[in-house]
């Protein structure tokens, strides 16, 4: 499958990430709306919103000594496009706009399930499994930036 990836607003990932990651609690998170966080989306030819993902700069927990930590949070792919190449297009992307504003780390809270994904794109665990209560099982996982790419 196709897809562009393109920043956006906030809004326009509210309807995905609510319906894969925030069924039945509030789509918006804390920092949606700060300058310095940036949302990509990943949209098919005719324009739909198949993928969505934000970035935003945050002290990672487990690398204190990062210079310049950004957070991958509220990563969403619709699950009619799972395994085509449209999150990974998302993550991609991200890694290369966070780099080119300075970060030098890339950090995440994974879903369990998902660890799988974020390994295939160069990140690692760091942790062992913790709850976030009420979303279930995760990891901390990170990826260091270097010369522009992440380490994929």
């Amino acid at each position: 499958m196709s897809v562009t990836v393109e920043e956006v607003a906030a809004g326009v990932t509210y309807p995905l990430r609510g319906a894969v990651l925030r069924p039945g609690r509030p789509v918006e998170m804390p920092g949606d709306d700060d300058p310095a966080t940036f949302h990509l989306a990943a949209r098919t030819a005719e324009g739909q919103v198949v993928g969505v993902v934000r970035f935003h700069p945050n002290p990672c927990p487990w690398r204190p000594d990062a210079a310049s930590a950004w957070q991958l949070r509220g990563m969403a792919t619709d699950p009619a496009v799972r395994g085509t190449g449209a999150g990974r297009a998302l993550v991609v992307d991200g890694l290369a706009r966070v780099a080119r504003l300075g970060g030098d780390l890339v950090w995440c809270d994974a879903r369990a399930a998902a660890s799988g994904f974020y390994q295939r794109m160069g990140f690692r665990v760091v942790t062992e499994p913790y709850e976030i209560s009420p979303i279930g099982p995760h990891l901390g996982m990170v990826t260091e930036l270097a010369d522009g790419a992440g380490t994929r």
